[in-house]
């Protein structure tokens, strides 16, 4: 009896609260799939407050992991966790405005070092949870 390979999965840093996926292999739609429900599931399991996608390495994004990229930052918002898109290569920025493919209001930043700057600088100046410092729990509200 063959076994079935496992799953291909990309892995997910963690970097105090800061989720870091870095994208080194092609994209396909299984894989993007994968990666939109792991990412959310450590958002909630890890009490990400950011979210960093690099896909630097990929040379091409079609329509499809576009929108998958664009939904995972709209749902990872929706669990308080604010996700920044870095190293869009200029081919591929081409190619998502010839699609007519917007990531929305996914920020975007040229490289990790300014994604992380501009997740630091949201944080700083979003509002405070009720109650002072303490990290307030999900979905208790």
């Amino acid at each position: 009896m063959m076994r079935e390979p496992a799953a291909e999965r990309i892995p997910i840093l963690k970097m105090g609260d800061v989720l870091l996926v870095t994208i080194q292999v092609e994209m396909h739609d299984q894989l993007a799939l994968t990666l939109q429900n792991d990412l959310i599931e450590a958002i909630i399991r890890e009490h990400a407050r950011g979210v960093l996608i690099d896909i630097s390495a990929l040379e091409v994004v079609d329509s499809f992991i576009g929108r998958v990229i664009r939904d995972t930052a709209a749902m990872s918002k929706l669990l308080g966790a604010l996700t920044v898109v870095v190293g869009i290569r200029p081919a591929v920025a081409i190619t998502l405005v010839d699609l007519g493919l917007s990531l929305g209001d996914v920020p975007t930043a040229m490289t990790v070092e300014k994604g992380m700057e501009l997740l630091r600088f949201a944080r700083a100046a979003a509002p405070q949870p009720a109650g002072g410092e303490g990290e307030h729990e999900r979905g208790s509200q």
